[in-house]
Parts: C-alpha cells; structure tokens; sequence
C-alpha cells in the first residue's frame, strides 16, 4: 500500500471512530450508570440527522441544522427516560432492553413516514467543502474537521466528568448510586441529565456525520452494532476507553474493506471476541 493511501486511509479510519465517539460516548455513561441498555441509542442518531437535514434545507444555515440535530436527539432521549425508563428501574435486564428495542422499532418507522427510505445526503458547509494537501495527498477539510470536533467534545466531556462538581455526582452515581443517594444526590435527575447529554450528543454526531455516512433507513441498527462492540471491547463508563476502543475499531473497520475486503464485516467483531475471550471485562473495564 502506498504511503499517501495509507495516510488518506489512517485519517478515514479516525474520522469513523470520532463520529462512533460521539455516539458511545453517551451509551457508555448510561450504560455505566444505570446499568442498561439503551438499543433506541442509535435511533438518537439516525433521527438528529433526519432533524439536521431538514432544517438546513429550511433555513440553509449549517449551524442552526446542528443544534437542531442535537437538540431533537436530547427531546428523545428525555422523553426516552422521563416516560419509560424510570418505570423500569430495579427491575431485571431484559425489560429496559426489551422496551428500548420496541422503542428502536417505533422511531425507525416513524422516520420512515417522515422521510421515506430513500437514502439522502447531507452536502458539508462552503466553509470546509474543500480538500487540503497532506504530504502529496489531497484530503476532504470535513472529514479533518470532524476529527477536531471528536477531540473538543472528548476534552469537553472528560473536563466535565472530571473536574466540576456535577461531573463529580455523575461518577458517584456511577460507582455507588446506593451511597450517592444517602448523601442527598437526586438520583433521578442525575439519570436523566445523563440521558439528555448522551442523547444530544448522539443526535449531534447524526448530522454532522451525515456528509460521510448518509441518511438512511437502518442506519440506526448498524450505528449501534458499533456502539455496543464499543461498550464491549471498551469497558463500561470509562470516557478515555471508548475513545481508545472507538479509534482502535474505526481503523479496523476502514483498514479492513481495503486490506481484506470479502471479510470487511467481521473485522471488528474478530476484534470483540478476542477480547472478551482474553478479557472477559474489556479492556479498559473494572471488575465486578
């Protein structure tokens, strides 16, 4: 492989775990958290898309589509856990999952009454619609740009779970939400703080990502499937493991439609089932 393909592939490779950040990020905490499995997550994600697009059609402003994206993925996400997790807790695994996945089922024909199955993109703003010369090789400036929007919101969301106060109950919560409770900690609005920050930054990456991923009915299903290998391989509410873990199988996704391309589809999940077999908790998870 050439040096400049291998660089526009490594970037690729990157840029595709930065957008899986911005999606399993919020899924680690919850799951971290609450302890359950969202499956609507990708949902999240798929419908800030939908939501981004239709606005920059309206208005023409990439900005106002972004926060539109964000913003309809923390409404669901609230509603999410305002109006039936909070049902569910204490009760055994498989409810949540259960719920979440009729709730998957609901928002993808939703989108599909609003916005048909035609598989849509969403073009990237004048600004960065330009490609830029790295080392002989001319590169997209959108995909660059959402490499540095992955690092922001990864330093935004490690400052704020490691260094304010709020950040402080969330990891209480996280670690002993029995004692955390004892000591005055509103729990139930800790959990839906999570739900809604999570869930806005699910929709955000949506759209933002809609350029390189497109818009698509199903998109929900196979963002998820990233997501949850994610969770697996990665380890459960570690922020600086699910970026590793993100980045490591962005790379062996993109490295493996073009190194061994018959078998793309199962390079990641080889990955997940070395580590669990080697490392029941994943990498970066702490045992029970």
């Amino acid at each position: 492989m050439e040096f400049t393909i291998a660089l526009a592939q490594l970037l690729n490779g990157i840029a595709l775990g930065m957008l899986l950040f911005l999606l399993a990020a919020g899924l680690s905490l919850m799951f971290g958290l609450m302890g359950i499995v969202n499956l609507a997550h990708g949902s999240y994600f798929m419908i800030g898309g939908y939501v981004g697009m239709t606005i920059l059609e309206a208005t023409g402003d990439f900005r106002i589509a972004i926060l539109a994206g964000g913003a309809s993925g923390a409404f669901l996400g609230f509603v999410t856990e305002r109006f039936f997790m909070r049902h569910l807790y204490g009760l055994r695994h498989h409810e949540p999952i259960l719920l979440t996945f009729a709730l998957s089922l609901i928002l993808s024909d939703l989108s599909l009454f609003l916005w048909t199955g035609i598989a849509r993109w969403v073009q990237p703003p004048t600004l960065l619609d330009f490609s830029i010369n790295l080392i002989g090789t001319y590169y997209p400036a959108y995909r660059l740009a959402i490499i540095l929007i992955g690092i922001i919101v990864f330093v935004g969301l490690y400052w704020f779970q490691e260094k304010t106060r709020w950040g402080a109950i969330v990891r209480a919560g996280v670690d002993d939400k029995e004692m955390a409770t004892g000591l005055g900690i509103n729990i139930p609005r800790v959990f839906t703080s999570v739900f809604c920050l999570g869930s806005f930054i699910a929709g955000f990456g949506g759209f933002i990502g809609s350029p390189i991923l497109g818009l698509h009915i199903g998109l929900d299903v196979e963002i998820i499937m990233l997501a949850m290998a994610v969770v697996i391989v990665g380890g459960i509410g570690n922020l600086s493991g699910c970026l590793t873990t993100c980045l490591l199988l962005g790379l062996a996704d993109t490295f493996g439609k073009v190194l061994w391309q018959r078998y793309a589809s199962l390079t990641i999940y080889i990955i997940v089932v070395i580590v669990l077999l080697v490392q029941p908790t994943g990498l970066f998870g702490k045992k029970s």
